[in-house]
């Protein structure tokens, strides 16, 4: 927990709020990741959340490069479902963390192609979420997670 210091503050009576806010936040971060994450997998999984389903996501993968199609759709799928499951609950966090890093700096690249704005299919969408991971795996959980009432973790 970060103490912050009221006379740092524009106005110092916020200090005893972000105080008592701050154990949540690295959760809330977390949770709202593995949150986005999850019904996106699901999308390429299951077809779940109005999402093209399996089989057509290995024909969209093939389509734009990423062969053979079914190993990349696995891959990513998995990164979000699982990932995001994962998130959620605060379970081995670094790992599903660094999984989503290295997942993204492939997004950034491919979507760099399409400029900055993701109204346009660019990377400022993929850019932020690779951030998030990075915050993730370097604080780790944080409390309200299943990783920090474990003896150990990455």
């Amino acid at each position: 927990m970060s103490n912050t210091s009221s006379s740092r503050l524009y106005i110092p009576g916020l200090a005893g709020l972000y105080n008592s806010l701050d154990p949540y936040m690295l959760p809330l971060l977390r949770i709202a990741m593995g949150v986005i994450l999850f019904p996106h997998g699901a999308q390429k999984l299951f077809g779940w959340f109005g999402g093209a389903g399996f089989a057509r996501f290995i024909t969209i993968f093939e389509n734009i490069g990423y062969k053979p199609g079914a190993l990349w759709v696995t891959i990513v799928a998995l990164i979000e479902f699982v990932g995001g499951i994962l998130l959620v609950l605060g379970l081995f966090t670094r790992v599903a963390a660094a999984a989503l890093v290295l997942f993204m700096i492939n997004a950034v690249w491919f979507t760099s192609a399409k400029g900055f704005f993701w109204t346009a299919g660019g990377l400022e969408y993929s850019l932020l979420i690779g951030i998030v991971a990075l915050a993730l795996l370097v604080k780790g959980s944080g409390g309200l997670s299943i990783d920090s009432k474990m003896s150990k973790e990455f």
